[in-house]
């Protein structure tokens, strides 16, 4: 049944492709940039709601409450493309930080480039870094949220990956604040197998952490841990225990 069901839904998926990018892709590049993303955003709501009818998943979204009004960066951990999907319709405009290869993909990368993501070559990642703060901080001021996946790279559910700071350093340097998101669509939305899973796929928008007058460090060190422990909570995968140093050890 999974796989009659997780068929039909790719069916869905690649037919959106490419009507909603005939119908919008040659309207978009004409509207400004708010009216584009609620245009384009189209998309991510129908993909979104097709993924829970033909997949037999239940959303359970809490937190909504916690959205600021103004832009922030938004901090969420990465298991699968569905967060990718949603995550831009919690809080639009926002813009994305992702791999340069996908704005390649013929049609889907073509509506990507109209949302002004940032796009990074992941082999200088030097320069990628340089890129990040330098548009991130511009995209903030323009009055956009950012979505930042601080493991940078998809993590299976029940593994654990080191957090980058770029995220929290760009919040701190714009004064604005870190909205952290868990998640765990990974067990519903595999990211190594074409087959989908149905059950609850729960998502968590945490209060806004405050940035003024704090470090990075220290920000992302809090959204680590609140990310970590919501994990804990709406995963069925066991999280990874993480060996705290003892005491008067060397941390180095």
């Amino acid at each position: 049944m999974n796989v009659l069901r997780s068929l039909l839904f790719y069916v869905g998926y690649f037919l959106a492709i490419f009507v909603f990018g005939a119908l919008l892709l040659p309207v978009a590049p004409l509207l400004a940039l708010p009216s584009r993303y609620r245009l384009l955003n189209r998309y991510n709501h129908f993909i979104t709601a097709w993924f829970r009818w033909t997949c037999g998943v239940t959303y359970r979204v809490s937190g909504r409450e916690h959205l600021p009004p103004g832009p922030c960066v938004i901090l969420a951990n990465h298991q699968c493309e569905w967060e990718t999907i949603y995550l831009q319709i919690l809080k639009p405009p926002v813009c994305t930080v992702l791999k340069q290869e996908l704005l390649r993909i013929p049609v889907f990368g073509w509506g990507l480039r109209l949302l002004h993501p940032i796009a990074l070559d992941r082999s200088k990642p030097a320069r990628a870094m340089r890129q990040v703060l330098s548009q991130g901080v511009v995209r903030l001021r323009e009055g956009l949220s950012v979505l930042i996946f601080p493991e940078g790279t998809r993590v299976d559910p029940g593994q654990r990956r080191r957090y980058n700071k770029s995220g929290a350093v760009i919040a701190c340097r714009a004064g604005v604040p870190v909205l952290p998101v868990a998640h765990n669509a990974g067990e519903r939305w595999p990211g190594r197998h074409w087959v989908k899973n149905p059950g609850v796929l729960s998502v968590v928008v945490g209060e806004p952490i405050d940035t003024v007058g704090r470090t990075p460090e220290e920000v992302l060190v809090e959204v680590e841990a609140w990310i970590e422990a919501r994990l804990a909570e709406i995963s069925e995968v066991p999280r990874p225990v993480v060996a705290k140093p003892e005491v008067g050890a060397s941390t180095s």
